[in-house]
């Protein structure tokens, strides 16, 4: 016996609860929306009439009021290019360790993955006073620029880590099995089929890694300095545009206006990596659809 029209009718609208979830879930997007466009809106109307090729390469003047922020520039991209080569290869490294190499259940596997889980989530200053410790005094490399990148390196290994080593596990069991099959060596599978599939995800944890290294402030103060002057080799002091919008915005009056220019700007950078980032992963996945 076929169903009465008005209940069909009936059953094709969405239940009360599905509806609340889905007004929800668009109020939500639409304040995360509004919030962030809200932000960009007031950096875009305070800053950008302040940016110039001049402030975008001149020294630095009056504590942050006059001139530019070059050297501030210059400090930010190599102590993020530095911990990126000092953190991507290591946890990288260590992710297909814990991956390919140990069983997933065993002790180490777990007291490692533990871990990471537990320095991922130390506060930066903690990062801060350790590189300063260790790396400033310890080893003897001074407020520097690569004091400051050995620290960042330290705080992002836990996202590249996490990131490769759930990459690594999501990958399809058959790929593995079927390179195996044709007798390759565990070197080639690894190299040819394995780090190819999962750099995409990859990419995601150096992106996130990027975006922790250009926005900390608190372990750069105690680790890379407050020199505004031109870096000329990694062990110099150099001041990362973070710290420089830092101290703009609370030790610098009647600079509203240098800090946002100095905001867009590194947002400019952390769009720039990203789109390294993208590019390089899209790259790989492409190589590895057409092989």
């Amino acid at each position: 016996m076929s169903p009465r029209p008005y209940r069909r009718w009936k059953t094709s609208f969405p239940r009360w609860p599905d509806l609340a979830l889905g007004l929800l879930g668009a109020l939500s997007a639409a304040v995360t929306i509004g919030v962030t466009g809200w932000i960009v809106w007031d950096l875009i109307r305070l800053g950008l009439p302040h940016l110039s090729w001049h402030f975008m390469t001149g020294p630095v003047e009056s504590g942050g009021r006059a001139g530019g922020i070059g050297p501030v520039i210059v400090s930010t991209v190599m102590i993020t290019s530095l911990s990126l080569v000092g953190a991507v290869p290591a946890g990288v490294a260590a992710a297909v360790w814990l991956s390919e190499y140990t069983a997933p259940e065993g002790i180490w596997c777990r007291a490692i993955t533990g871990s990471i889980d537990l320095l991922a989530s130390i506060p930066s200053i903690l990062f801060g006073l350790f590189g300063m410790a260790f790396f400033c005094q310890f080893l003897g490399l001074g407020f520097s620029i690569i004091s400051g990148s050995l620290t960042l390196a330290c705080m992002i290994l836990p996202v590249i880590v996490r990131t490769t080593l759930t990459a690594f596990r999501e990958l399809p069991s058959t790929l593995r099995s079927s390179a195996a099959a044709l007798g390759l060596a565990q070197y080639t599978i690894l190299w040819k089929i394995l780090l190819p599939s999962a750099l995409p995800s990859i990419m995601v944890g150096v992106t996130l890694g990027v975006g922790r290294a250009l926005a900390e402030t608190a372990a750069l103060i105690f680790t890379s300095g407050y020199a505004t002057r031109w870096p000329s080799s990694p062990l110099d002091s150099g001041r990362a545009l973070s710290v420089h919008i830092y101290d703009l915005a609370m030790n610098i009056p009647q600079s509203g206006a240098p800090a946002s220019a100095s905001t867009l700007v590194l947002l400019a950078i952390l769009f720039i990596f990203n789109g390294i980032a993208f590019t390089l992963s899209r790259r790989g996945s492409v190589l590895q659809s057409v092989r």
